[in-house]
């Protein structure tokens, strides 16, 4: 099955959108860095590299300040402003500590959702209902940075909380980052779990509908053609490469979306 999100995608080819994100970058690089942006700069592209391991202490406030020759107050707003991206976390009186990247800079979590029903004491089990590998047509190769036609891993597994279908799992995921992943049982683990030890994350992109589900999804789930469902597309990439991307289908009375804001 392809989303119905990809079918007729009109969007524009990777090489063009490489080439209109270059040409951003190169009129970004011809304006002056504030002395903040400098200091953020270096410790995200030290994060991109792997540098400070999650969860890792960084440098201190007062190492930064004689590294670049800023004010302390400097160096605090591009540490304040990559806490607020998800990036580091700050703890008073101990240091700047690098983030596990499952955590999105955003008001949703990538959550496991294994973990999201067994923390509220219940039982979850899972039928996969494909694994294999497909050629990735037009719309999908163009959101995983693909050839058309290209090798693309695909699996659809309905997920249960104490034996009623919780969600319909439809995933697209870029071989080259995890080459392994058809020879994974996913009745033992989830595709969540799986990819966020082998391809961490730097970024995902989220879209959310409340809509019906498609007739598969819907005989899936156990639910009518007509009911509501909340419906979250999602797509993660690390710093070179989109990593996966998801549909998933929950029935409308059986799922609550939570999150949280801080001004």
């Amino acid at each position: 099955m392809v989303f119905p999100e990809l079918m007729g995608s009109s969007n524009a080819s990777p090489r063009a959108l490489n080439e209109a994100r270059g040409g951003a970058a190169r009129d970004a690089a011809s304006q002056p860095t504030a002395p903040y942006a400098r200091v953020k700069q270096f410790l995200k592209r030290e994060l991109e590299r792997g540098r400070w391991a999650p969860g890792a202490l960084m440098p201190s406030e007062a190492e930064l300040v004689a590294q670049f020759g800023v004010s302390r107050m400097t160096v605090t707003r591009a540490l304040r402003e990559l806490q607020s991206e998800g990036l580091v976390e700050r703890l008073q009186g101990v240091g700047t500590f690098a983030a596990h990247l499952y955590r999105v800079a955003s008001t949703l979590t990538i959550r496991d959702l294994h973990e999201e029903i067994t923390a509220r004491g219940h039982v979850h089990h899972a039928e996969v209902h494909l694994a294999r590998q497909e050629r990735a047509p037009t719309g999908l190769a163009q959101r995983l940075a693909l050839e058309s036609g290209a090798a693309v891993f695909h699996t659809l597994i309905v997920h249960f909380e104490n034996g009623i279908a919780l969600q319909c799992e439809d995933r697209y995921v870029n071989p080259a980052c995890a080459p392994d992943y058809l020879s994974v049982d996913f009745t033992r683990t989830t595709p969540t779990h799986y990819l966020l030890q082998v391809a961490p994350l730097w970024e995902a992109e989220y879209s959310i509908e409340a809509a019906q589900a498609t007739a598969q999804e819907a005989a899936l789930l156990g639910i009518g053609p007509a009911d509501a469902c909340l419906i979250v597309v999602r797509r993660t990439l690390n710093r070179e490469l989109p990593i996966t991307l998801a549909r998933l289908v929950h029935p409308g009375s059986r799922y609550m979306l939570h999150g949280s804001f801080k001004p």
